[in-house]
């Protein structure tokens, strides 16, 4: 794998970070994109943000869609549009146009693979986080409809975290809702962007990298 080019969006975080700094280690040239680099709530943002990464690694050969927002508590009743615009904005709208741009320099790779960071709020019914479930339950359906259309020349899976990045007070409670008993960290994510860029008859599914929260019975 050595040499290819990766885009990660929400390079920058805690997550999308992570994903980053061990594709370089793996010998990747990569471009991990902040809010800085580029509005992915726009269409014209999103293509221009690929471009930059083309012009800047050489081509294009995987895309990590990690760029989230809109993840705070809210009550159903004190949700704004606000909200919404910002969980849906980068999640769904702004994975599918970042793809849309990416595919024809993906499809002229041998890797040509597009990851998108789910999480587990696309299969759980969280009631204080509403736009973000549905924008994750938006963009897991992606996956799955983008896999379909790029195919054969290009894979789209995706990868649903638990509790990876959690506040040290939160760490103790976030573990009990695992089988594991313990939780995660961003490069657990990490290690499984890895092993889909090498599991080249994978495509159109979810890895589940959540301890087995998604199974687990509730805390007594």
């Amino acid at each position: 794998m050595t040499g290819l080019a990766a885009l990660v969006t929400g390079g920058t975080g805690r997550v999308g970070g992570a994903i980053a700094r061990r594709l370089e280690t793996e010998g990747y040239r990569v471009m991990a994109a902040g809010r800085g680099d580029g509005d992915l709530t726009r269409a014209d943002g999103a293509r221009a943000l690929v471009g930059l990464a083309v012009e800047e690694l050489g081509g294009l050969d995987l895309l990590v869609n990690a760029a989230a927002d809109g993840f705070w508590p809210r009550s159903v009743g004190e949700v704004t549009e606000a909200d919404w615009d910002a969980a849906l904005g980068a999640a769904a709208k702004g994975s599918f146009f970042v793809t849309q741009a990416a595919a024809p320099h993906l499809r002229r790779s041998e890797l040509g693979l597009v990851v998108m960071i789910e999480d587990v709020a696309s299969f759980q019914p969280w009631p204080s986080f509403a736009p973000h479930c549905a924008a994750k339950a938006a963009q897991a359906m992606l996956t799955r409809v983008l896999a379909r259309a790029l195919g054969p020349e290009v894979r789209v899976c995706g990868i649903a975290p638990g509790s990876v990045a959690v506040a040290p007070e939160e760490e103790d409670r976030r573990a009990a809702e695992t089988l594991l008993a313990r939780i995660g960290t961003p490069d657990d994510v990490a290690d499984a962007v890895l092993y889909l860029a090498g599991a080249r008859f994978v495509t159109g599914s979810t890895i589940l990298v959540d301890g087995g929260r998604l199974i687990a019975p509730p805390p007594r």
